[in-house]
């Protein structure tokens, strides 16, 4: 069952503003923003060689969810261990993987309804991105 409640509606993922990013992990972590942006930092360090840190995106997704994924147009070797999946993917599809395992791991972790609303909400996104099938691979 999806938590989008526009069933058929695109969802749509907005860039958020320098100003503005202050406000946005509270907004969508609440009490476990810390842990959480750490977290999502850890999964693409542990996921992907060719990450060394560096400056990421924070995007507001249309039906209430986000992702944070690394700034810029390189691309990023995924190897998964726990699957066995390994590809290469945009910064972009990249970042939709290590915020799917952090939200994961936050869901497993406390149980709120914040966070896994957040992850389904960030599913649903990447079921319609343009490389879902390497997204989807990737955290099956």
């Amino acid at each position: 069952m999806s938590l989008n409640s526009d069933v058929g509606a695109v969802i749509a993922a907005t860039v958020v503003p320098e100003h503005s990013r202050v406000q946005f992990l509270p907004a969508h972590l609440g009490r476990n923003m810390m842990m959480g942006e750490a977290c999502i930092y850890g999964w693409l360090d542990r996921l992907s060689i060719d990450y060394n840190g560096g400056f990421w995106d924070f995007y507001t997704l249309s039906n209430g969810g986000f992702y944070m994924a690394p700034s810029g147009d390189k691309r990023f070797n995924i190897d998964v261990s726990g699957n066995g999946f390994s590809g290469e993917m945009s910064a972009d599809a990249a970042g939709i993987v290590a915020s799917l395992f952090g939200l994961c791991y936050l869901a497993n972790r406390f149980g709120d309804d914040k966070s896994i609303n957040q992850y389904h909400w960030l599913r649903d996104f990447a079921i319609e991105h343009a490389e879902a099938g390497l997204i989807m691979r990737a955290i099956d």
